[in-house]
């Protein structure tokens, strides 16, 4: 151990004298893991509800998961948070997910220290805590823990996986990413992706390359040091994205429906154990129609977005099976304790149709069941941002209540397994003790041994929160943590506490007092169908007025449900007065939440260029082929393509653009609106009028625009990188010489805070 002096500075062991004869050299003492200690992997999957993987119910092919069941353990009570930035804060720091300043999304801060969508300094992550004994720490995948409006290129970078602890980092900072374009980071610098889908390339495939190359390169620099591996693929969260012969192979399979789905899915889980012999099928979720009601095409577009969700698990179980292989060729699996999870139930996201692509509807541009027919054979292609439908998501969390988003058990009750050779001797047996997503912390560092520490870079911890559950490993009848466990998303609400559970669903903009509490003794009704509220009063009030007193001890108050308006607010907030942005040719890709923000705008883009007869390519473009915007010039014209949910405004120059210094630029005047547009209306007549030199060269009108969401991917200058928003080839770079683009807003945002909310709870 070493000692530190006055300034905090670590102590010098040694002696100095006048020379090295009379001086005694000393080094630090490294970080040194305790003996025995297990290399980490997690693999934490997106949206995948709790009876998607084969060895929890489901008829998707998940062998190498199953694998690993059959080689370990199988919680049937594991909970998380509802959502994904918050579960991940509960996972990394072992506290819940208010306390530690994550109580909603990643995405804003209201203002108020449960919901600053940035883990406090106070809550060390496991990787900064296992840093302190000699771990190396590796995260890949999704991160979305940091606040998009600090994912730029020039951060801060305080909150990006090199800031809390881990080593090295490659992946995305977003709730979501086109798995064939994906938004990606490598360490602290934005990249473009190694490959695009004409060469075969898919971000799953990518993020397990990764993983081997950065445990490979561990054993062969420090092979005698244990890993911490963090692999997070955007699986299953949309857009499913996935070979098209394997989702394909999926519509015979789901034919049937998810009626029927439900019925098949339960039967196994009672086979298996995974739910108790009594366990009753709730009624279908609210606004969800039997399978049977609905039209042939209706059926067929159903079942292809479900096998595009299948698929897109299938393709992911199919890549983690090369990881495992890797362990198992270089000798590390014996002592690698390996986690699989989901980070919350199957999203509602898709709504009760479900999308072949959601970036339409929610700019006001319907997407009719005959163009779904039409785009069938698309789903899960480059060009689709695909969700399934509400009933496929209840099928998912069967035989669960409601949804990602919610505190029934279909938003919080997940899938874990663990698995770990050396230490765990249990094969395929299961364990029904309640866990909760703060409790993996505390249990990793029991297992290893070693405590949280009290001090991390200077700043002084918060206590842990999470309990751990080490003992149910090896002991099956291991009692469940004492302490009650809350919950809270968007004004929903829950209680865990000795096996009861108190739970109420919130409707949005509804006050909070008129929310209807049910109460279940989950430890006799696995899936919350006997409500006891009317039986019990006593225990459910008193379960409430424990409710409020952990809401009030984690930062979960004010109670807020306005999910809507607080992304607006945020993202007026973020640019403030800023009217002007200036762009420069070389500079990295911008993210959407860090770009100019000309949702339901007037603005005007200016670009300054040196140009020949033969230059083209693009002067800016934001976004994707599912929706976005491109200024470019082409076969001597300028253009500008409006790509609202892959429909294309195009308008082109009604001149060719002139040789030498030139201004090419596009403004745009939103002519009629209401103030502001009512729910699911478009909001009038948009004006898009090109600019060559400061003059009019063209113009066209559309009832088009973005009105609440862009693209979840992002801006570049010079060049449309990965999945083109217009109808040329990417990267499409400008061959003149771009000096700048200047984009000018000319009044206030009319924003939609409704519309926003839910385009942005889409892509959550």
């Amino acid at each position: 151990m070493t000692t530190q002096d006055k300034d905090g500075r670590t102590a010098f062991g040694g002696t100095i004298g006048k020379t090295f004869r009379d001086s005694k050299p000393w080094w630090p003492a490294p970080a040194t893991p305790p003996k025995g200690a297990p290399n980490i992997l997690v693999v934490l999957f997106d949206d995948v509800g709790f009876s998607d993987f084969g060895c929890y119910g489901s008829p998707i092919r998940t062998p190498t998961i199953d694998k690993l069941a059959a080689e370990g353990l199988r919680y049937s009570s594991f909970h998380t948070t509802a959502m994904c930035s918050t579960t991940r804060a509960a996972l990394l720091t072992g506290r819940n997910h208010h306390s530690v300043g994550v109580g909603c999304l990643a995405n804003f801060d209201s203002g108020y220290p449960g919901y600053r969508g940035k883990i406090a300094r106070e809550a060390g992550t496991l990787a900064e805590m296992l840093r302190q004994h000699g771990y190396r720490n590796y995260m890949v995948g999704k991160w979305h823990v940091t606040p998009l409006t600090e994912s730029g290129a020039t951060g801060p970078f305080d909150g990006w996986p090199l800031g809390r602890g881990f080593d090295r980092f490659y992946g995305f900072l977003d709730a979501e990413t086109d798995q064939y374009a994906p938004e990606l980071v490598s360490d602290n610098t934005h990249i473009d992706p190694p490959g695009t889908f004409d060469t075969g390339y898919h971000l799953t495939e990518d993020l397990v390359d990764q993983s081997i190359r950065f445990i490979a390169d561990h054993m062969a620099d420090r092979p005698n040091e244990p890993w911490l591996t963090w692999l997070a693929p955007g699986a299953c969260h949309a857009p499913h994205q996935a070979p098209a012969d394997l989702i394909k192979s999926y519509d015979a399979l789901f034919a049937h429906g998810w009626d029927v789905e439900r019925e098949q899915r339960m039967a196994r889980q009672k086979a298996m154990g995974v739910v108790p012999q009594e366990t009753r099928m709730p009624p279908r979720n609210d606004g969800v129609k039997a399978w049977d009601d609905h039209s042939g095409d209706e059926q067929r577009v159903f079942t292809r977005l479900q096998s595009a969700f299948a698929g897109m698990l299938d393709h992911a179980d199919r890549h983690l099976a090369r990881l495992i292989a890797f362990l198992d060729a270089a000798g590390a699996r014996d002592n690698t304790l390996i986690i699989v999870m989901s980070d919350n139930g199957a999203s509602q996201e898709g709504g009760p149709l479900g999308f072949v692509n959601a970036m339409g509807p929610y700019n006001f541009r319907p997407e009719p069941m005959p163009e779904k027919i039409a785009r069938i054979d698309d789903i899960g292609g480059p060009d689709t941002h695909s969700n399934f439908p509400h009933g496929w998501a209840m099928a998912s969390n069967t035989p669960l209540r409601r949804y990602k988003q919610n505190t029934h058990g279909g938003g919080i009750r997940d899938p874990f397994i663990l698995s770990w050779p050396k230490r765990i001797a249990a094969r395929g047996e299961l364990r029904h003790q309640f866990v909760h997503a703060s409790d993996l912390t505390p249990t990793l560092l029991d297992l290893i041994g070693v405590a949280a520490p009290k001090e991390i870079n200077g700043c002084r911890q918060m206590p842990l929160e999470g309990e751990s559950f080490a003992k149910s490993i090896t002991d099956p009848s291991a009692p469940s943590r004492k302490s009650p466990q809350y919950f809270e998303m968007f004004g929903h609400r829950g209680l865990w506490h000795d096996g009861w559970k108190a739970v109420s669903f919130h409707p949005s903009g509804t006050p909070f007092e008129n929310d209807k509490w049910e109460l279940f003794h989950l430890d006799r009704d696995f899936s919350e169908t006997d409500d006891l509220a009317e039986k019990e009063p006593e225990r459910l009030k008193a379960m409430i007025e424990t409710w409020w007193r952990e809401a009030e001890a984690h930062n979960v108050l004010p109670l807020d449900d306005r999910f809507g308006p607080r992304f607006a607010e945020n993202a007026a907030r973020f640019h403030g007065a800023r009217t002007h942005f200036t762009f420069h040719h070389g500079m990295g890709h911008v993210p959407t939440d860090v770009a100019p923000d000309v949702r339901s705008r007037n603005y005007t883009i200016e670009a300054h260029v040196e140009i020949d007869t033969r230059a083209e390519g693009v002067l800016i473009a934001h976004g994707d082929a599912t929706s976005g915007y491109s200024l470019y010039v082409k076969d001597g014209y300028l253009v500008h393509d409006l790509n609202i949910g892959g429909q294309h405004q195009i308008v082109t120059s009604d001149r060719k653009v002139p040789s030498g210094a030139c201004r090419l630029g596009l403004r745009v005047a939103r002519l009629v609106r209401t103030e502001p547009p009512a729910k699911g209306a478009r909001t009038g007549v948009n004006e898009y009028t090109l600019l060559i030199d400061g003059e009019p060269a063209g113009s066209l009108q559309t009832q088009l625009g973005f009105n609440n969401f862009i693209s979840w991917s992002g801006l570049d200058i010079g060049r449309d990188r990965g999945s083109p928003v217009s109808h040329y080839a990417a990267p499409f770079e400008f061959t003149g010489n771009l000096l700048r683009v200047h984009v000018t807003m000319h009044e206030d945002q009319q924003l939609d805070g409704d519309g926003i909310g839910a385009a942005e709870m889409a892509r959550q």
